[in-house]
C-alpha cells in the first residue's frame, strides 16, 4: 500500500500522487508576525515538518514553502500601540518567531516568502481576478464577489445561502455582498501603503497567501496546509481567488492540523493561557515537547499538561537508553550476524512505513518503535548482540526517529579522561588506557569481581562513582553494560 493522505477538500483519505513525479510542492500558511511564536504553532509547523520529513523518507524531493505575513491588521494595530513603524515592528517580531522555531528544533523552511515583498505578485493577481469577471473595484477598494464563483463553500462544506444568513456589512465597508472579500483596501493614515490601479492601497489578508504560494511553487502544486482555524475563511478564500484568477486547480491535497488545548480547554487570549514558545522551551526540553506533539495524530487536539510533558520524557529516556545501549554492543559485540536483531529491523521499518503512510500517523509510527525497544531488551537480558547488527538496529532507529523530529541532535558526548585516570587510581588499577572507555571497561572488570566475591561496599561505590561521570551500570545475564546516562 503506497501513502494515503486525508484531504480536507475531498473529506476522505486520498492515494497521494504528486503533479510531478518524484517531487512535492507543499506551502503551509506561516506566521502573521504580532508577537512572539506560541505552542499553537509550533503544534502545526512540527506537524509539517514531520510530514516533509517522511516525504523525503519515501525519496521525495520537497520544496518546502512558509509564508511570513508582515502586513496585516493586526501587526498595524500592535505596531501602533508601540509607536512603531508596522514594516519595522513585523521585521522585528519576524526574527524573532523564526529564531523561535529554530530553537524548537523544526526545520527551516526552502523559501520565506514575505507579503510585503510581493505586492506587485498580488496586484497581478487581482487583476487577473478582476479580468475573469470574479472581482469589482468600488470606491478604491477591491472586492471578490463571491456570488460568481459557484464551488464557493466546497472546501468548509458549507452552502453560501447558510453563510449570508449570518453574515453582515461592517458600516466601512463597501462591497455589494456581505459574503464578498477584501482583495485589496484603500489606504488609511498611518498604515503601509502601496501604488496599484485603484489608489494606494494593501492587500487583503487572503490574496496574499495565493500569490505567494503560486509564485514559488506554481499551479496547481501537491500540498497546501494550516491549522483547522484556517479552513474558513482564508483557504476558502485562497481557492476561489486562484480558480478564479487561473481557471485550473489551486492545490490538490488539503491538510489540516487539529488545535492545540491547553489543560483541556482551546488556548486563547481571554483565557489567558497562551504559552509562548520561549517560555515553553524555558521550562522544557525542547525534544520532549516535540515528542509531545508527535504522539499525537496531526489532525488531532492535543491536550498541553504538565503530565503529558512528563510522559514524554519518560519515554524520550527509553529511546535514548537503547540508542546508547546499542552504541555498546556496537563497540563491544561480536562480529557474527544476529539474524534475529535482523528480523526485528525489517519488521520495525514495516511497522514504522505502514503508519506512515496511513495519513502520517505517528502515533501508531512510535507504537512500532517502542515494540522494537521491547524486543530489543527482552533480546538484550537473554543473549546480548553482535557488532555489526547492533550498528543496523542503532542506525535504523536513528533514521526512523529523525522522521518523526526526534534524535536529531543526539551527540556522542565525549568522557572525561582525566575524571576516569582519577578512578583508575581510586581503585588501585594500574592500567596505561588510550581511551576513556578503556578506562571503564576496566572499572567494570573490578566491579564484576567484587560483586563475584559479594563485596558489595565496592562494587555499589564504583557504580556511583561512574554514575557521577553520567554513565549508567546494568547487570544483565550476558554481563554488566555501560553506556552515558543523558539529561532531558
Amino acid at each position: 500500500m503506497g501513502l494515503r493522505i486525508y484531504n480536507t477538500l475531498s473529506g476522505k483519505k486520498e492515494d497521494f500522487v504528486p503533479v510531478e513525479e518524484g517531487k512535492v510542492k507543499m506551502y503551509v500558511c506561516g506566521m502573521t508576525v504580532y508577537s512572539d511564536a506560541h505552542l499553537g504553532h509550533a503544534r502545526t509547523y512540527i506537524a509539517f515538518d514531520i510530514i516533509r520529513r517522511y516525504l523525503e523518507y519515501k525519496g521525495y524531493k520537497v520544496t518546502y514553502v512558509q509564508n511570513i505575513t508582515d502586513v496585516d491588521d493586526k501587526i498595524i494595530r500592535s505596531a501602533r500601540e508601540k509607536g512603531m513603524d508596522p514594516l519595522e515592528y513585523s521585521r522585528y517580531y519576524t526574527e524573532r518567531c523564526l529564531s523561535d522555531l529554530s530553537a524548537l528544533g523544526i526545520r527551516e523552511a526552502d523559501i520565506y516568502p514575505k507579503a510585503s515583498e510581493h505586492i506587485d505578485d498580488m496586484i497581478e493577481m487581482i487583476q487577473k481576478i478582476i479580468e475573469n469577471g470574479y472581482g469589482y473595484v468600488s470606491d478604491g477598494d477591491v472586492y471578490f464577489s463571491v456570488d460568481r464563483f459557484a464551488d464557493y463553500g466546497k472546501l468548509s462544506k458549507q452552502r453560501i445561502e447558510d453563510m449570508r444568513a449570518g453574515a453582515r456589512i461592517e458600516p466601512s465597508e463597501k462591497k455589494r455582498n456581505p459574503l464578498d472579500f477584501a482583495l485589496w483596501k484603500s489606504a488609511k493614515p498611518d498604515e503601509p501603503k502601496w501604488k496599484s490601479p485603484w489608489g494606494e492601497g494593501r492587500p487583503g489578508w487572503h490574496i496574499e497567501c495565493s500569490a505567494m504560494s503560486i509564485k514559488y511553487l506554481g499551479v496547481p502544486f501537491d500540498i497546501h496546509g494550516g491549522g483547522r482555524d484556517l479552513i474558513f475563511p482564508h483557504h476558502e478564500n485562497e481557492i476561489a481567488q486562484a480558480e478564479a484568477a487561473y481557471g485550473k486547480g489551486f492545490a490538490r491535497y488539503w491538510l489540516h492540523t487539529g488545535l492545540l488545548k491547553i489543560r483541556g480547554e482551546k488556548m486563547s487570549k481571554s483565557l489567558g493561557n497562551i504559552i509562548s514558545v520561549r517560555e515553553a522551551i524555558k521550562k522544557y526540553n525542547p525534544e520532549a515537547i516535540r515528542f509531545f506533539f508527535a504522539s499525537t495524530h496531526y489532525r488531532s487536539p492535543p491536550n498541553f499538561t504538565e503530565e503529558a510533558i512528563e510522559h514524554a520524557r519518560r519515554s524520550l529516556e527509553k529511546i535514548y537508553r537503547i540508542y546508547d545501549i546499542l552504541g555498546y554492543f556496537e563497540r563491544k559485540g561480536g562480529e557474527e550476524e544476529d539474524e534475529e536483531v535482523n528480523s526485528l529491523v525489517e519488521e520495525l521499518k514495516k511497522e514504522f512505513e505502514e503508519a506512515m503512510d496511513d495519513d502520517f500517523n505517528t502515533p501508531m509510527a512510535l507504537k512500532a518503535i517502542f515494540r522494537f525497544i521491547d524486543r530489543l531488551n527482552n533480546k538484550i537480558k537473554v543473549s546480548g548482540m553482535g557488532s555489526r547488527s547492533s550498528k543496523l538496529a542503532r542506525e535504523t532507529l536513528l533514521k526512523l526517529c529523525n522522521v518523526l523530529t526526534l534524535l536529531q541532535d543526539v551527540k556522542e558526548e565525549e568522557i572525561n579522561m582525566d575524571e576516569v585516570v582519577g578512578l583508575l587510581e581510586k581503585y588501585g588499577i594500574e592500567k596505561r588506557i588510550r581511551s576513556p572507555e578503556e578506562g571503564i571497561d576496566a572499572l567494570i572488570e573490578l566491579r564484576d569481581s567484587a560483586r563475584r566475591e559479594r563485596d558489595w561496599v565496592k562494587a555499589d561505590s564504583i557504580r556511583e562513582d561512574l554514575r557521577r561521570l553520567g554513565l549508567e551500570v546494568e547487570d544483565t545475564k550476558m554481563g554488566t553494560i555501560w553506556y552515558r546516562k543523558r539529561k532531558l
